[in-house]
């Protein structure tokens, strides 16, 4: 079963990677564990794509499929796997359709996790990290005993960068102009199935393992 999961920032796509992984015991294949991995562990691969890294350059598209299909060429991902941050536009779903195609295989069904803008900002912005331990919580979901304090070692919580409204506007709308075309491309293919993502964790998961079976 190879499975893709899509969604804007914040849907919580990840999350239910991770957990489709370990319920049908198939790897969660995200583009940064594979870049990371092939860095430091010296590989050839990794050397190539840290070039580009190192220039603040993105990493051709050819290149890492290459890596993508170097990882799920090993034993684990014989029964299949869930890829997480890859593809983001329709040029790097060709090729990543092209050199399956190749060696006979293709993706069983791309979910997307469908969650509106306004729920995600709202979602993202109610984030508080702690900087001293790396605990997160969240003023609504997931509040600390005391207002802007971590529990666990009594930091100053504060709003990331990368969680504030005006942030996650631009994220949704690099979003929308680049990956959200793969809904129309997966749709045409017969394998697009869209989950509501603004339901609770649970019945977001089981909605999907109604769809994977």
């Amino acid at each position: 079963m190879k499975v893709i999961m899509l969604g804007a920032p914040g849907a919580g796509k990840g999350t239910q990677a991770k957990m489709i992984a370990e319920r049908y015991g198939v790897p969660h294949v995200s583009t940064g564990d594979m870049f990371r991995a092939n860095i430091k562990n010296g590989t050839a691969l990794g050397t190539e794509a840290k070039k580009y890294m190192d220039a603040g350059e993105l990493v051709p598209d050819e290149l890492t499929v290459r890596i993508l299909l170097d990882r799920v060429a090993k034993d684990d991902c014989k029964n299949g796997y869930v890829l997480d941050g890859f593809p983001r536009t329709i040029p790097q779903a060709k090729v990543l359709d092209e050199a399956l195609d190749k060696i006979g295989e293709q993706v069983d069904y791309a979910v997307d996790v469908d969650v509106p803008d306004e729920n995600i900002i709202k979602r993202m912005s109610g984030r508080r990290a702690c900087l001293s331990c790396g605990a997160t919580y969240h003023i609504e979901h997931v509040p600390p005993k005391t207002a802007d304090v971590c529990d666990q070692c009594g930091s100053a919580l504060v709003l990331r960068d990368d969680d504030k409204p005006e942030t996650v506007k631009n994220r949704l709308n690099v979003y929308h102009e680049q990956t959200q075309p793969l809904i129309a491309y997966y749709t045409e293919k017969g394998i697009l199935r869209t989950v509501d993502g603004t339901l609770p964790m649970e019945e977001v998961f089981n909605a999907i393992t109604a769809i994977l079976g």
